[in-house]
């Protein structure tokens, strides 16, 4: 049976130069074919298969045939176990999409390597790692995890690292609260503004001329006291109501009483008679003598009396 041999022995590291060899013990000397697994590489008498610069894409099983005209044979495998360091690890996170607040991530590294790498997670300007394995969990996100992360894989034969940039975003109760923030929150100190606007220029025409700003304290608890005070005193006139007696002298004409006072009727007025003095003129005569005025009738006398009837007021 040929034998197969490795040159260098021990462990083959990406990039050096290995020789393999197939020896067998034949008359006449035979041929030899080699094989990875089952696809033939190289035939002819030669019993050496050379690499000068091994890859990761020759590890893998090899073995030799040996023949001639008498027969053919083959050798044991043998196993060709290339190392390398590292290739540049790919990142993924899940799950995909927007990362929101309070959500979990799982943020995973992988990489090609022999021996397998380790992995270790790092943020950017921060010197002691985030995690070690090749799965970063995040159980409850926040927005101070926003920022650049990277892993880096390494092994003994080497190391590379990948980068990856997160961005949490607030949850969906928190914008709307910002947005209404932002709406409300001008509304407001445009509204304070205003009132302390008009406070100022009714302050201003309450203050003397000379004072200064130091009196504004002043002037400003005066303003507030004036309008309580107004507002208290509308208050009362609404609630009380005056009763009074307006009364005129017959001897003058007052305008004031001449717009407010009810018009008389003017029958009334002629109906009021106002009696003069009545004077009763009588002869001196000696007594028993008879005269004509003692003869008079009493009725007679009555109608002299003169009416004065009062005129009314233009």
């Amino acid at each position: 049976m040929p034998s197969v041999s490795v040159s260098p022995s021990g462990e083959i590291v990406e990039g050096s130069s290995v020789t393999l060899t197939c020896s067998s013990d034949a008359n006449p000397a035979a041929n030899y074919t080699w094989y990875k697994e089952n696809q033939t590489l190289l035939q002819g008498p030669e019993g050496s298969y050379n690499f000068t610069s091994i890859s990761s894409e020759d590890t893998g099983t090899y073995h030799c045939q040996s023949e001639n005209q008498y027969g053919q044979i083959n050798s044991s495998s043998v196993l060709i176990d290339v190392q390398y360091g590292p290739r540049i690890p790919s990142v993924s996170v899940r799950p995909s999409g927007e990362i929101v607040e309070g959500s979990a991530l799982n943020l995973t590294c992988s990489s090609d390597a022999n021996p397998a790498a380790n992995y270790t997670w790092y943020k950017k300007n921060e010197t002691s790692p985030k995690a070690l394995g090749q799965t970063f969990t995040i159980t409850n996100i926040t927005s101070e995890h926003s920022g650049e992360y990277y892993c880096e894989a390494q092994n003994i034969r080497g190391r590379h690292n990948s980068k990856l940039q997160l961005t949490v975003v607030e949850a969906a109760w928190k914008l709307i609260s910002a947005v209404a923030s932002a709406t409300v929150l001008p509304a407001i100190i445009l509204t304070c503004l205003l009132l302390w606007i008009r406070r100022k220029s009714a302050t201003k025409q309450l203050s003397a001329p000379g004072e200064g700003p130091d009196s504004m304290l002043q002037l400003n608890s005066m303003y507030e006291n004036i309008s309580a005070a107004a507002s208290r005193h509308q208050t009362e006139q609404q609630d009380e109501l005056h009763y009074t007696f307006i009364h005129f002298t017959k001897k003058h004409e007052d305008p004031l009483y001449s717009n407010i006072m009810m018009p008389r009727p003017q029958k009334q007025e002629e109906e009021k008679v106002q009696y003069a003095a009545v004077n009763f003129k009588t002869d001196k005569t000696e007594p028993g003598t008879t005269t004509q005025g003692a003869e008079d009738d009493p009725s007679e006398l009555y109608s002299k009396v003169q009416k004065f009837h009062k005129k009314p007021r233009a």
